[in-house]
């Protein structure tokens, strides 16, 4: 087991670095911030899935949040990032023995363990990030969902309008309802162009009626990644979208290695801006701010507010989730088809439309 515990003063050098990173483009801290002075006592931890706080992903994401409240509401901070499954639990137990007011557990891989560590810990307060409470009675243990259905049916639009071949593919890290949720809002948002405009859209690597798919072997099966994105590309596919944390990498290996014109969409993050050797090849990015819901729930907290177990949903509607720019493709998302996303954004918003069918 590998458990890091570090804690970071605001003037350390080394923090200043990595947060910038984070809150690029984010306003100025005032000079004099009033709430910071105010929670110099409050600490907010995290503890990592697999994937390491700097996977380029989930993991990066949460513990941005981290380091956004950390500087700009004043509070004490400690983590643990977790080199296997094995980790999680003493890892957890760890940020209780650190005295964390808040401790996050990051990912649907953590939730049996944070579900058992709430139990375990009453006088402890968790947030469990795409995860859930397992016990309805269970009042320490706050989950953070998000309706990613809602910003990938926009995106599998957005692919069936782009793709020439008509052929787009997907593909999971796992076979979990946090992974298959984009997945489906994906194959309804094809399918949604292929209803109205007549042309016939096939959508590889994932079917929501049959719940079959294809997966690799877990969120580090770089391997299994550009095999399935090898395959999926060697049926036409021209626009692939990898709910599969990092491993979009992999999937860029398979397009430079296919010497077709291939793009991916991005997840959690806007991979064309967080790995910009990337951004030749990434049409969009669907977003989970995770950054912004870690942020706000501790603020909250620092605020004053009593902690509750009440879920915090991301919708279209509240930003949550959306997608990103299209950055090096802008000039090649005509005006009607971004039109026509905002189109289906208000009406998902409205109720109007069903992402999951």
């Amino acid at each position: 087991m590998n458990v890091i515990t570090r804690k970071r003063g605001l003037a350390g050098l080394a923090l200043a670095g990595t947060a910038a990173l984070f809150l690029a483009g984010c306003a100025a801290a005032p000079e004099e911030n009033d709430a910071a002075e105010g929670a110099s006592d409050f600490k907010a931890c995290a503890v990592s899935d697999e994937g390491s706080w700097n996977d380029k992903s989930f993991n990066e994401a949460a513990y941005g949040g981290l380091l956004k409240a950390e500087e700009e509401l004043g509070i004490d901070t400690d983590d643990a990032e977790s080199q296997s499954t094995d980790d999680f639990e003493p890892n957890l137990e760890a940020m209780v023995a650190a005295n964390c007011d808040i401790i996050f557990a990051v990912g649907f891989n953590l939730i049996e363990a944070v579900n058992a560590a709430a139990v375990s810990n009453p006088d402890s307060n968790y947030v469990t990030i795409d995860g859930y409470v397992e016990d309805p009675s269970t009042t320490n243990l706050k989950p953070i969902i998000y309706s990613m259905n809602e910003s990938s049916y926009l995106a599998g639009y957005l692919a069936a309008a782009y793709s020439t071949t008509k052929v787009v593919g997907t593909y999971g890290g796992l076979q979990i309802d946090a992974v298959t949720d984009f997945m489906t809002g994906f194959y309804n948002g094809a399918k949604a162009y292929e209803a109205e405009t007549g042309e016939a859209v096939t959508v590889l690597g994932w079917d929501p009626t049959a719940k079959t798919g294809l997966f690799t072997d877990g969120f580090g099966d770089s391997e299994g990644a550009k095999s399935i994105s090898a395959g999926q590309i060697a049926q036409d596919a021209d626009v692939i979208f990898p709910v599969a944390g990092g491993l979009f990498s992999a999937t860029s290996e398979a397009i430079n290695e296919s010497g077709k014109d291939v793009v991916f969409i991005g997840v959690d993050k806007d991979i064309a801006v967080t790995s910009p050797e990337y951004a030749d090849q990434v049409l969009t990015s669907v977003l989970k701010k995770m950054t912004d819901a870690v942020y706000d729930v501790i603020k909250e907290q620092v605020d004053g507010a009593e902690f509750d177990s009440e879920p915090y949903v991301g919708t279209l509607e509240n930003e949550g989730t959306s997608l990103a720019d299209y950055g090096t493709f802008d000039d090649k998302v005509s005006d009607e088809i971004k039109a026509k996303l905002d189109e289906l954004k208000a009406g998902i918003i409205a109720g109007d439309i069903k992402p999951l069918g």
